[in-house]
């Protein structure tokens, strides 16, 4: 997760999305379809204001991941909410949308599946931080050599690769390049919900690309790459302020993103080792023995809890986007089956009419 050669560093090559423009004409909708995007975008206006890190809270913090995280599901499922409050059958989904649609959802069931096997890993790796403490519960004149072994196994832990973290740049890329819709002219339903779909892929893309560049321990870079709002959204302002906000944090770290509870957790094993290192701990460096140890016990907990939370919030948002993939793939099937029989029916009713003609 935390690498020290910037060779083994991911990186994160943004472009930027809003280069497309999006068809314009949200003035000639109806009061309606009007109220439902104004709605829908000062929802997600609302969100993203709740989640700007404030004094003393860091994103870069399994706290606020989980916020994040939490956050993007109640999105996802707001706009399907409004899919059916826009009574626009998937059957009358331009094609290309939804071939987007489903091959966004598969990348992000991957970068779930990401997330949840770094998650896991660092689970594992605090088995080592448990056996350290337990080890020198059980008696802390001796047994260094074991508490050594241990934070050693964390130190390797911490410091391996998780492919499948590596390869979250790859497909954000993709995300960010199908941003671009395809050029159809679109009934006013279409445009809502075209609007509606853009703010929650460059949010979910945002909000993936901050947790990818976390779990690296890499800036890759600078995250960026600072998206452009559109004009006459209204979540435009709150998430500039979100970006900005946990840009400059990423870039303040001087090219490495360490989580907080990661940070405080290897802040103790470091004044640990360097007391197990000694021939003899007796005396003072007994009690200071005794201090590192508690402090590494608080602070593996509070990581084993934050990495708990998070967890659960991923899950979460697998559930949803894999439960909407789903549904519209019922819908497409049923749909394609009413048009199939609506099309036998026509071609038999045809049928019928020409033998009553040539009677």
């Amino acid at each position: 997760m935390i690498r020290s050669q910037d060779s083994q560093r991911p990186h994160l090559h943004f472009k930027n999305p809003f280069s497309v423009i999006l068809p314009k004409g949200s003035s000639h909708l109806s009061p309606r379809l009007l109220s439902l995007l104004n709605a829908f975008e000062k929802s997600l206006a609302e969100k993203l204001t709740s989640l700007k890190p404030g004094s003393g809270v860091r994103a870069l913090s399994f706290s606020w991941m989980k916020e994040a995280m939490a956050s993007l599901a109640a999105i996802h499922t707001s706009v399907q909410t409004l899919v059916k409050e826009l009574d626009l059958p998937v059957c009358g989904w331009d094609e290309k949308w939804l071939d987007v649609y489903m091959d966004n959802s598969v990348s992000l069931l991957d970068i779930c599946t990401a997330f949840s096997s770094e998650i896991l890993r660092l689970n594992q790796g605090n088995l080592y931080l448990r056996c350290t403490v337990h080890t020198l519960d059980s008696e802390p004149k001796q047994f260094h050599a074991r508490a050594r072994s241990s934070l050693d196994g964390w130190r390797s832990r911490l410091g391996s690769e998780n492919p499948r973290i590596e390869n979250c740049p790859m497909i954000l890329n993709r995300l960010i390049e199908s941003l671009k819709f395809p050029n159809k002219k679109d009934s006013g339903k279409e445009r809502v919900l075209m609007k509606a779909l853009y703010g929650v892929r460059v949010v979910t893309i945002f909000f993936c690309s901050v947790f990818a560049t976390a779990f690296s321990g890499s800036a890759g870079g600078k995250l960026k790459k600072n998206f452009e709002a559109l004009e006459g959204c209204f979540w435009a302002d709150a998430f500039a302020d979100l970006q900005s906000s946990v840009n400059e944090e990423i870039e303040g770290g001087g090219g490495v993103t360490r989580l907080k509870e990661v940070e405080d957790v290897d802040a103790s094993v470091n004044k640990l080792y360097a007391i197990v290192e000694s021939d003899k701990v007796e005396g003072e460096l007994l009690i200071l023995l005794s201090n590192a140890t508690s402090e590494l016990r608080q602070n593996a907990d509070k990581l084993c809890e934050g990495l708990d939370l998070l967890g659960k919030e991923v899950d979460g948002f697998f559930r949803i986007v894999l439960t909407a993939r789903d549904a519209m793939l019922s819908n497409i099937r049923v749909g394609s089956h009413k048009v199939s029989k609506s099309k036998k029916e026509e071609k038999l009713y045809r049928g019928a009419n020409c033998d009553v003609k040539n009677r």
